[in-house]
């Protein structure tokens, strides 16, 4: 049976959201609308069932005029990890750093259907996510706080929905059919050109080529200029050896003073 998120309700009258939040909730009602299937068995969707803690760090450090300016360098991630923000609601949401170093915590429901051996804990999740560590970790050891970090970048995922194949194994996006992408990729690039017009980076940087590319292709009419530097996965040999000041340099090539 093709596997399919579920649709979080939406609130109306004088409590509707605006700006990211707004954002947010469409791209998890259109995404959440979609079908899946096999090789993917399992679709978790932590805009729904995360989304007290997603929209914490959305209004905390995301929507400008509260302390955050507007023309920032917008890092774009693919889509959620089974240990990060899938955990979390957070991009490259590895549980400590997004408690311990960005100060969000929140309770966190459970996807309708989940994995038996990738079950969602939230902040009690015991697992770390290795992305989210370097590059948390990064923007701590670098800026200090939180507040100086994103005075200068905000984070989000282009895809919000994690997918996994019948034994666990994490499926990315661009493992999916065409015909599975297109629909998927229309909501992705319509919420992202949508918090480009709110958010008005200088730059958007793809953590990887798949989301520099997907960027490209939403992005490109606007003129808003797109980069990339290297994914810290450890699945990439590269980002094993040193990440951080491998994308320090790529950073300073594009021409930003760290």
């Amino acid at each position: 049976m093709p596997s399919k998120p579920s649709i979080p309700s939406e609130p109306s009258g004088p409590s509707k959201p605006s700006g990211l939040v707004a954002i947010s909730r469409a791209l998890a009602r259109r995404a959440g609308g979609l079908r899946f299937g096999p090789p993917t068995a399992f679709v978790y969707n932590p805009l729904v069932y995360a989304r007290a803690s997603h929209e914490a760090y959305l209004t905390r450090y995301g929507e400008p005029g509260a302390g955050t300016p507007r023309g920032r360098v917008l890092l774009l991630g693919m889509n959620p990890g089974p240990f990060g923000m899938a955990q979390t609601g957070v991009p490259f949401g590895d549980v400590a750093m997004v408690r311990d170093f960005l100060g969000v915590s929140a309770p966190v429901g459970r996807p309708p259907r989940e994995h038996p051996a990738r079950p969602v804990r939230g902040f009690e999740c015991p697992r770390g996510e290795v992305s989210g560590t370097r590059l948390w970790g990064w923007a701590r050891e670098r800026f200090g706080t939180p507040q100086a970090f994103f005075q200068r970048f905000f984070v989000i995922n282009y895809c919000p929905l994690v997918f996994m194949e019948a034994r666990g194994q994490n499926r990315t996006p661009d493992k999916l059919p065409a015909t599975e992408q297109a629909p998927l990729f229309a909501a992705c690039d319509r919420a992202l050109v949508e918090m480009a017009a709110v958010l008005a980076p200088a730059l958007v940087v793809g953590v990887g080529a798949f989301a520099a590319t997907r960027a490209e292709l939403a992005l490109g009419p606007s003129g808003v200029p797109v980069a990339s530097i290297l994914h810290p996965s450890p699945a990439n040999p590269r980002a094993n050896t040193g990440w951080a000041p491998i994308i320090e340099g790529q950073l300073r090539a594009l021409g930003m003073a760290l």
